[in-house]
């Protein structure tokens, strides 16, 4: 299966085009009127909630300026606009990391610069995006700048990024900021249901978190068993049940991304319902958990645990030991590390 979560294909995954996501009908209708004004930007910054729809827009920003039928851009129907929506444009270039690298190298932002100082092959623009513009490291981000400090006429660059933080603020600075936020869970399964068709996409929901377009990529009954699986396994874990050696191996094994997405979600969700729930110590104490009331998170653990996660999910293309990694915070969160999760009174 090619999950969501370990998806690299050479080719990039562009969600359906004609189908338009409700939630972001204001920043395509900006942009549209921006275009309409002769006001648009020549570098858009979309910063996405993982999944929201960053590369959609991206591509509809490009089906924008490269439509044929002026007015009524973007059709969708004419030559220019589907070729967009194939990615075989000859006037758009498509940058993410590639193979199994987590990095956009400074070789792709050179092709790519040195690909939009060139004359439009449909006497237009030329259109750039970068996904996720936050995997461009030092050297490429440096090489970006001066694309970005001084473009050609009629130049569109569209960085994607989920973590802009990790963007130089030189770069930041020089783009216009569209912030894509998660979108409902009923947008999502509505959204699905026209692009996809019937499925469970709920399950799928369920275990990727409210990312509708990282679910459009994957055969959502597989997400759905795999995520359940994962979760039944940290449950068990959790309440000092199973056996994290050989939890860790079957994790090592098959669909280490997707399963390590699953930890970071299950975390983040005990994380809010403790909140909620008011669950967690309001005051210091020396001890590592409560003494009475029954079972208590140690909100400590579980934001050091998700740290760990989110750390282990950025280095899926550096080698490990993936089973002693993983195997490492098993112990942690079944109390067995010497820094328990649970305390019972």
């Amino acid at each position: 299966m090619s999950t969501p979560a370990s998806a690299t294909a050479a080719v990039p995954f562009v969600p359906p085009l004609g189908v338009a996501p409700e939630w972001l009908a204001e920043h395509t209708e900006t942009l549209r009127r921006a275009v309409r004004a002769g006001r648009f930007h020549h570098a858009l910054l979309i910063h996405e909630a993982p999944g929201a729809g960053g590369e959609w827009l991206a591509a509809w920003s490009a089906q924008l300026v490269l439509c044929q039928r002026g007015a009524q851009a973007p059709c969708g129907e004419c030559v220019g606009c589907r070729r967009v929506a194939a990615l075989q444009h000859p006037d758009l270039g498509w940058v993410r990391p590639e193979g199994e690298s987590r990095q956009i190298r400074i070789e792709q932002v050179r092709d790519l610069c040195a690909e939009l100082a060139l004359t439009s092959h449909a006497g237009g623009y030329k259109v750039g995006v970068m996904t996720p513009a936050d995997a461009l490291n030092r050297f490429a981000a440096n090489a970006l700048l001066k694309t970005l400090e001084e473009p050609s006429q009629r130049t569109l660059l569209v960085l994607v990024a989920t973590q802009p933080s990790r963007l130089p603020a030189t770069i930041v600075s020089r783009c216009q900021r569209l912030r894509v936020a998660a979108p409902s869970r009923e947008r999502s399964l509505a959204w699905l249901l026209a692009a996809r068709g019937q499925a469970d996409w709920n399950a799928a929901l369920d275990v990727l978190g409210e990312a509708p377009m990282l679910a459009a990529q994957g055969d959502p009954a597989e997400v759905a068993a795999i995520g359940a699986e994962s979760r039944r396994t940290l449950d068990e874990l959790s309440r000092g049940e199973g056996d994290p050696v050989a939890a860790s191996e079957r994790w090592a094994r098959s669909e280490w991304p997707l399963r390590l997405l699953c930890f970071e979600n299950w975390l983040t969700e005990r994380l809010r319902a403790g909140a909620v729930a008011d669950r967690f110590l309001p005051e210091m104490r020396d001890g590592p958990y409560l003494s009475e009331h029954g079972t208590f998170l140690n909100i400590r653990e579980l934001f050091r645990l998700l740290d760990e996660v989110r750390e282990l999910r950025a280095t899926l293309d550096v080698p490990l030991n993936r089973g002693v990694a993983v195997e490492a915070l098993f112990r942690r969160l079944a109390g067995r590390g010497g820094r328990p999760l649970h305390g019972v009174a």
